[in-house]
């Protein structure tokens, strides 16, 4: 089937970009809360840490708890949750609570958040076959960009109809995700003999430094356009231009790949990671830090649904969640190591930690190739 024609996967991403709105809203709706709340936009700030702390620390055990109970099933208990998460700390604000009251608070929807992207992951899995799960996954990316965009956008608008609004309508969304979820009845997360069967770490590693290189180099240039475009001599208000090369080449890099449609080769994607991190490390002009944005934008689709693909296929199904929701916190994890380079070495290095990493897993997979044909030389 078609992909375009393929209901169940339109549903399913219907579900989880819902799912992911409220995050890419929470920066911005966090800060406008408690500007107009409290006085104070830096409480948004650490509202926020501890909503991506939370967040990154419970991903992997709610995933697991996904994996136990059928993520079909849990998926809507939890999203319904984290709605109540949300309206609970839009109407704590209007109460004028304490501020350490609006810390603890975000700690709920945090928490459980964290395994929803696993969640959904593992359900489109069950929804799309395997011929077109490439072209799927690599479509969920091109989304993803513009969701990322949407969400400050949103914020913005109803923050209009006063600073309560945002965090009611991130609550309102995530009903309409719990809604969506696709209604599939998936495995529970233990075996007959009540063993939950092992996941393949050392044939996962790969995939998995794959994801966290994608969170290090972009963290970099997201985190970094301003100190760029001044190491230029150009004026603050061009480092915006940065961020749109950057989704524009992603958006791009995730359309071909999806037209394309087959797994690739994940070297020469990481070899554009290499090749644009040396570049927006290098002080060679507008042409080089927007080729070296260029490159890293193109190739970010395709390599995270290169890793995606492939860790499906080794992980266990009654551990993808859980597995999934590792790789959620391993990208998480890379961003956060990304932001604080730029935070605290010199803007010339900050990049070229990404391209380190990209340059490693190059190595790691062609020998690895190299042991499998020799293996296969052997046996035959």
């Amino acid at each position: 089937m078609s992909l375009l024609k393929h209901r169940g996967y339109w549903r399913w991403s219907a579900g989880v970009q819902l799912t992911r709105l409220p995050a890419a809203m929470a920066p911005l709706a966090f800060t406008v809360l408690t500007t107009a709340t409290t006085g104070s936009y830096r409480l948004g700030g650490v509202m926020m840490a501890v909503y991506v702390v939370a967040e990154t620390a419970a991903a992997v055990p709610i995933g697991r708890l996904l994996d136990r109970f059928g993520p079909s099933r849990a998926l809507p208990v939890l999203l319904l949750l984290v709605a109540a998460g949300f309206a609970a700390l839009g109407t704590a604000a209007s109460w004028g609570v304490p501020e350490f009251v609006l810390l603890t608070l975000v700690v709920l929807p945090g928490a459980l958040a964290g395994g929803l992207s696993g969640g959904f992951r593992t359900l489109l899995a069950a929804t799309v076959s395997d011929d077109i799960l490439p072209r799927a996954v690599a479509v969920d990316a091109m989304i993803l960009d513009g969701v990322l965009i949407a969400g400050p956008a949103l914020v913005s608008a109803l923050a209009l109809a006063g600073p309560l609004v945002p965090p009611f309508a991130m609550a309102a969304v995530c009903v309409l995700a719990a809604i969506l979820v696709p209604r599939r009845t998936m495995a529970p997360g233990r075996g007959e003999a009540g063993e939950r069967p092992p996941v393949p770490l050392a044939r996962c590693l790969p995939w998995l430094a794959c994801q966290f290189t994608v969170g290090l180099l972009l963290s970099t240039i997201e985190v970094a356009p301003l100190p760029f475009v001044q190491r230029l001599g150009a004026p603050d208000a061009t480092a915006p231009i940065v961020v749109a090369v950057l989704c524009g080449a992603s958006i791009a890099g995730s359309s071909l790949y999806a037209w394309r449609g087959t797994t690739g080769e994940p070297r020469l994607f990481l070899g554009g990671f290499v090749a644009g991190g040396v570049l927006v490390a290098a002080n060679l002009g507008w042409a080089g830090l927007l080729a070296g944005v260029t490159l890293v934008g193109v190739c970010t689709g395709p390599l995270v649904t290169v890793a995606s693909v492939n860790l499906q296929r080794l992980l266990p199904e009654r551990r993808r969640s859980e597995g999934f929701s590792l790789a959620f916190t391993v990208q998480a994890t890379g961003f956060g190591l990304g932001s604080l380079g730029v935070g605290v070495l010199p803007l010339w290095l900050a990049p070229l930690f990404g391209t380190f990493s990209a340059a490693t897993i190059v190595v790691m997979l062609g020998t690895r190739a190299r042991r499998a044909i020799g293996t296969a030389s052997v046996t035959s």
